[in-house]
């Protein structure tokens, strides 16, 4: 395709489609490929830079790849940083005149030291729970001890994905399990874990509500969303980044009133661009934040590419020009589901040494819903990749969460691959947590 020839289909909001542009990703992990892929698939000219060693080989024969991303800075005109970590240099380019999706050294500050994103929370007006920092697990022990009641274990700086583990939701009202973990492990998270946070505990419906933000304002409509981060079903077993999401569009709502768009101002003052979420736990007493999460979300940004119908390449170029920008969503809902083989969610090279290679086999011609976790293509064959063992996010959509159901596992059938696993019961908790939210008036 040349330079002058326009992006078929339309961009959703009245204007006509972007000339086709030239996106480079940078990733500490391969973890946008899949939005890379679908950029590429517009027509735009895409490059991905890739940093971790063991993710190298990922997305090969379907994107071209880079060593070094400052060399193509000058080459690009939209850069996307796809995870935290890179804000500082994010806030540079844009002063530069560069055009960039992703973080800003506040946003990042905000998801990476969770004593700050909880003050910035209560600053702003939200409704925080108690909770107290600490980076000495001999206090924390005298502090439980001296404080009976339940609390969630939570590292204050950002880890990894092979590391998601070490946090850890008591259940005994008095915090014996949790005293009972820590001061067993003690000497095992001296070394992994140097700040943490503890956190009263809030029963409640875990409920998240993000929006893409264009560095002046936010783009709606809003996405409301359900993770599922246990990696078995009925939330049993280790945390893992994520084993599949159920999410519908809305407009704003007292979740988003009461939480996210208490923080527009700071947002824009920092000129992030992209996507932000905070995750809460709602009950009849209020809605708590827990967390942000200042970047795409991983499956997330897959299973919105399911529901909304602009096209990204269009979407992303303008929101880092700092247009506003009309979001075309399908009604109804939206689930993904992750599908993935030994060792995830942790990380053995030994056990990946079996899978790594492996061809991906679907019975039926149609690719609808199949999208990218860490894959190579080799001679035509999709084939797994790097070594985290999170091979693909499924995702399908419907006008009620039962056809959306029906529709993403229908999809997951379609894939034959050695020793896989997946959550079936993604979704399936949102008619008791939709009566609570709506009784308590969270959904308007």
């Amino acid at each position: 395709m040349n330079n002058f020839q326009t992006i078929n289909g339309h961009n959703g909001n009245g204007h006509e489609p972007i000339l086709p542009k030239k996106f480079l990703f940078v990733s500490w992990e391969a973890l946008s490929g899949d939005l890379a892929w679908q950029i590429k698939n517009e027509g735009h000219e895409v490059r991905v830079c890739v940093q971790a060693e063991y993710d190298k080989d990922v997305y090969e024969g379907f994107l071209e790849k880079i060593d070094d991303y400052k060399q193509h800075i000058d080459w690009a005109d939209v850069v996307v940083f796809d995870d935290v970590g890179f804000g500082e240099e994010a806030d540079e380019l844009r002063k530069k005149g560069k055009l960039v999706v992703g973080g800003s050294e506040y946003t990042d500050r905000l998801e990476k030291d969770r004593e700050f994103g909880q003050a910035e929370m209560k600053r702003v007006g939200m409704l925080t729970l108690p909770h107290w920092d600490f980076s000495n697990y001999d206090l924390v022990l005298k502090f439980i001890e001296e404080n009976p009641g339940r609390y969630v274990f939570k590292p204050s700086e950002f880890i990894g994905s092979s590391s998601k583990g070490l946090l850890f939701l008591g259940k005994d009202e008095d915090g014996k399990d949790l005293h009972d973990i820590i001061k067993s492990n003690k000497k095992v998270l001296e070394k992994k874990v140097k700040n943490f946070q503890l956190q009263k505990f809030a029963q409640g419906v875990e409920v998240a509500v993000g929006a893409f933000f264009n560095g002046k304002d936010f783009i709606y409509p809003i996405n409301i969303n359900f993770e599922h981060k246990k990696l078995f079903p009925g939330d049993i077993g280790p945390y893992t980044g994520e084993m599949g999401t159920l999410m519908y569009w809305s407009g704003p709502n007292t979740i988003f009133r009461t939480t996210l768009e208490k923080m527009k101002e700071d947002i824009k003052k920092s000129g992030y661009v992209g996507y932000i979420d905070i995750n809460c736990i709602a009950n009849a007493r209020g809605i708590y934040p827990l967390e942000f999460t200042a970047r795409f979300g991983y499956p997330t940004i897959s299973i919105q590419m399911e529901g909304i119908t602009n096209q990204w390449g269009d979407f992303l170029y303008k929101i880092a020009s700092g247009e506003n920008y009309e979001l075309k969503t399908k009604k109804g809902f939206q689930i993904g589901i992750c599908c993935a083989v030994p060792p995830f969610p942790y990380y053995d090279k030994e056990e990946m040494d079996i899978y790594r290679d492996l061809s991906i086999i679907f019975k039926k011609p149609s690719m609808d819903g199949i999208r990218f976790g860490d894959l190579k293509c080799v001679e035509g064959r999709w084939t797994i990749a790097g070594e985290s063992g999170y091979v693909l996010v499924v995702t399908g959509s419907g006008v009620t969460v039962e056809d959306a159901r029906k529709q993403t596992y229908g999809r997951v059938e379609n894939v034959l691959l050695q020793n896989m696993f997946y959550r079936t019961d993604i979704g399936l908790g949102w008619y008791e947590d939709s009566d609570k939210l709506q009784t308590w008036g969270y959904l308007y």
